[in-house]
């Protein structure tokens, strides 16, 4: 996935009510019930249908790593989907979301102004049509480029112009370099 998505989805997940299963075989059986049958769930792990039966009976307990990461990956994408919408339905209509990252910021304004980029630290609450915008994007399957254009966007709104009180020939924010980026509903 990316940065931006894989940060979105680790918002979401921290609404769960629930630990996700975290034994091999307990995440095949989720899987096997969720897809209702073996060889759907043999077929998206790129795995024999007889493997999978396998981890069902608990005759295999410890996969191979880049089959535990796959398998983890796809009962967390289907953990919880009633919490999961709930969580995105609350932050899009009255919680917002709160972004804290550590990227090189910079911005585009009118010639005399002081635009240099540099790195900084922010923990911003954005309002909660940006927290629409990117869910709404990111299941739309936006690119990693998209979904950084709409966090700037919300990041000069509300970090840089103050919600209109300042900054209002701002034209463009740079949002890159990004070592830290972490959302928070």
């Amino acid at each position: 996935m990316s940065l931006f998505g894989d940060s979105l989805e680790a918002a979401v997940q921290k609404a769960f009510t629930r630990p996700a299963p975290k034994s091999a075989p307990a995440q095949m059986r989720y899987l096997v019930k969720q897809l209702k049958g073996t060889k759907a769930v043999a077929q998206m792990l790129r795995i024999s249908q007889r493997t999978v039966e396998r981890y069902v009976k608990d005759q295999i307990k410890k996969p191979r790593t880049d089959l535990a990461a796959r398998l983890e990956r796809e009962v967390k994408a289907r953990w919880q989907p009633q919490i999961r919408a709930k969580a995105r339905q609350q932050a899009a209509t009255t919680g917002g979301i709160v972004v804290d990252t550590r990227a090189r910021l910079g911005y585009t304004a009118p010639i005399g102004t002081t635009d240099q980029d540099r790195i900084r630290h922010l923990t911003v609450a954005l309002p909660p049509h940006y927290a629409a915008r990117l869910f709404n994007a990111q299941e739309g399957g936006a690119t990693e480029q998209q979904l950084n254009e709409i966090a700037a966007e919300a990041l000069k709104e509300v970090y840089f112009q103050d919600n209109g009180r300042r900054a209002g020939s701002l034209e463009e924010v740079r949002f890159t370099d990004i070592e830290h980026l972490e959302f928070d509903l």
